[in-house]
Formats: structure tokens, C-alpha cells, sequence
């Protein structure tokens, strides 16, 4: 089969197509044939070596994706050859097919949206968990989004507005907050002098912040007293000093998000989480925004496009299957 493969950690213009081996199911494993898989910024820094869990060379990046199963190893219940179903896993994503733990996958109806379904996983999981379990947010409070228009930025303008809060989005170019507005943004802001914007938009309760760097301080002052500094990642390339004197002063909380240490230490709460999130599928009427869809043939173009920040929403990767056509809606 084809994978998206690196080689060696570094730049993304470093990564090629190869033929490898299809990968095998072990117990508790399925082999999925992947019809879409959705770009992270955490796959750009798994390949640049950047990211908090090394992935030893050589890999095939990748972390989201949804297709139909074509293998199951032993001991999986609950799915079969031909489920449609969406999941993630570290690495693996960018290929042809992936391997799994039958654990990590969602099952989905039949005729489901399979590009929909992978562009819906980690983003709005985050985004979510975030927004409830770590910053608690209340509706009525106001909620400031950086990075508005990523993966991560957009997903929480709509549960914000699904949560009932009030939301600025903050983001990088006209067509981007144009984008937060139509997505349910009530008020969208650019980057440059961010502290006086936001406290003439009213301040915030709570910040989400899925970019950091030299954005994060004046968000930060931005809170009103008692608000909520919630991190879920450094997009922008650097992790920030916060000045612990402002968290005294203004009597704020600075928490952060990341799957990891919640499915070690709280795996219940991140399970309510998902069954809540669903449900907010089924009613709430979420959708996500899907910005390009590349061919695998030119994944390092979609990966470069989400490190670029020009791209707005969801970027996916649709791989050709083994034996044919692939991709699609189904």
C-alpha cells in the first residue's frame, strides 16, 4: 500500500509516498482502509520532532481518520469487516489503510459522511473537553477563541454558541474572521493591539487558546476577575511566559487541556465527555468546516498548509485504496 513516510525528523518538504507492507491486525486491533484522514497541528510537530512523545524514524505521520474496516484481529467485539467507523491513533494515519486498537474507534451509520467524520474527531473532542471539563464554562459567560478559524478555533466558536456563551473569535486575516462570524461568532477580532480590542469588546470569562506565544499575555490580561486561561497548545511556534503577578492580581486560573494525562488519570470524564459531544452532533446541528481535501500524493502540501496558517477549518487527505478509487463520501 501507499503511506505518507518520514524519514527523518525535520521539515515537512522531507516527507515522500512510499510503497510498504499493509499492516496486520493483533489482538484487539482492526485494519481500517482510510477513505479521509483530517491534518493536526500535533502531526506537524510529531514530524519535526517538536512534540511531547517522540515517534522513532521511520513512521508514517497521521493521527485522525475515518473509513470502512477490511480486517479484525482477535478478541475485538462490537465491529466487523465492512463497519463504517472514525478513530485516531498517534501515528499511521497517512496511508492507505491503518492499524488500530478496536478501543480507539467510533462506529458510524451507515452511509455516514466519511470526510465529515474524520474532520469531527480530535478537533471537536478538544475543543469540547476543554470547554467543559477544564474551563467549566457557563452559558451567559463570554468566551474569547484564538486561533478562531484552525481545527481547534472553529470547533469551540460552535460549541461556544452551542454552550450559550458569548463568543469572540480572534484571527488572523478578514477572510478568517469572516469565516468566525458565519460559524456563530458574535464578535471577530484581529491579533494587533489584542488586550484593548478585547476589553473593548467587554473582556472575557474564558480564553481558549490553542496558539500561544505573544498572544497569550495580553488575552491573559484581558480576563475579567475570576476568568479562565485554558491552553490546549502553542500553534504559534512558542511556548509563553505567563507572569504569575497578573493570575494574583486579577484572581484568574490558568489551566490547560491534553488528551494524555486525562485518559490516564480521569478516562471516565473524557467518556462522558464523547457521549455528550455525540449527542451535540445528533441535535445541535455541528458541522464542521472543511477547507481542501489533498490527495496523498501531495499530503505534505496539506501539511504544510495547516503550518502555514492559511488555512481555515479542516484540512483532509484522501488516499486511493489498494485495489482501486478511495476516498469520497462513503
Amino acid at each position: 500500500m501507499k503511506a505518507l513516510r518520514c524519514t527523518v525528523h525535520g521539515s515537512l518538504d522531507d516527507l515522500t509516498v512510499h510503497e510498504i507492507p499493509e499492516p496486520v491486525a493483533g489482538p484487539g486491533q482492526v485494519v481500517v482502509e482510510v477513505r479521509a484522514a483530517a491534518v493536526n497541528f500535533a502531526d506537524i510537530l510529531v514530524v519535526q520532532g517538536a512534540y511531547q512523545v517522540a515517534a522513532p524514524v521511520p513512521f508514517t505521520p497521521g493521527s485522525e481518520f475515518a473509513g470502512r474496516i477490511v480486517r479484525a484481529g482477535p478478541d475485538v467485539e462490537g465491529f466487523a469487516p465492512g463497519d463504517a467507523v472514525s478513530g485516531s491513533v498517534f501515528v499511521g494515519a497517512f496511508a492507505q489503510r491503518v492499524v488500530a486498537p478496536a478501543t480507539s474507534l467510533t462506529a458510524l451509520p451507515p452511509g455516514a459522511d466519511l470526510r465529515a467524520a474524520a474532520a469531527s474527531g480530535v478537533s471537536y473532542a478538544t475543543a469540547y473537553h476543554a470547554l467543559t471539563l477544564v474551563a467549566e464554562l457557563r452559558a451567559g459567560e463570554t468566551l474569547a477563541v484564538l486561533g478562531a478559524a484552525g481545527g481547534v478555533g472553529l470547533a469551540a466558536v460552535q460549541l461556544g454558541r452551542l454552550l450559550g456563551a458569548r463568543v469572540i473569535a480572534v484571527a488572523s486575516s478578514e477572510r478568517k474572521r469572516g469565516l468566525c462570524l458565519e460559524e456563530g461568532a458574535d464578535v471577530a477580532l484581529p491579533y494587533d493591539d489584542l488586550k484593548r480590542r478585547l476589553a473593548d469588546a467587554g473582556g472575557a470569562d474564558v480564553v481558549l487558546d490553542p496558539v500561544g506565544g505573544d498572544h497569550a499575555e495580553p488575552a491573559l490580561r484581558a480576563l475579567r476577575w475570576g476568568g479562565r486561561y485554558v491552553t490546549v497548545g502553542f500553534a504559534g511556534g512558542e511556548i509563553p511566559r505567563v507572569p504569575l503577578n497578573l493570575v494574583m492580581l486579577k484572581g484568574v486560573s490558568v489551566r490547560g487541556f491534553e488528551f494524555g494525562g486525562w485518559a490516564r488519570n480521569e478516562p471516565e470524564a473524557l467518556a462522558r465527555g464523547r457521549a455528550d459531544l455525540a449527542g451535540l452532533f445528533l441535535t445541535g446541528g455541528l458541522k464542521p468546516h472543511i477547507h481542501a481535501v489533498y490527495p496523498l500524493e501531495d499530503a505534505a502540501g496539506a501539511l504544510a498548509a495547516v503550518a502555514g496558517r492559511s488555512s481555515a477549518g479542516k484540512v483532509l487527505i484522501v488516499p486511493a485504496a489498494p485495489d482501486g478509487p478511495g476516498g469520497g463520501h462513503g
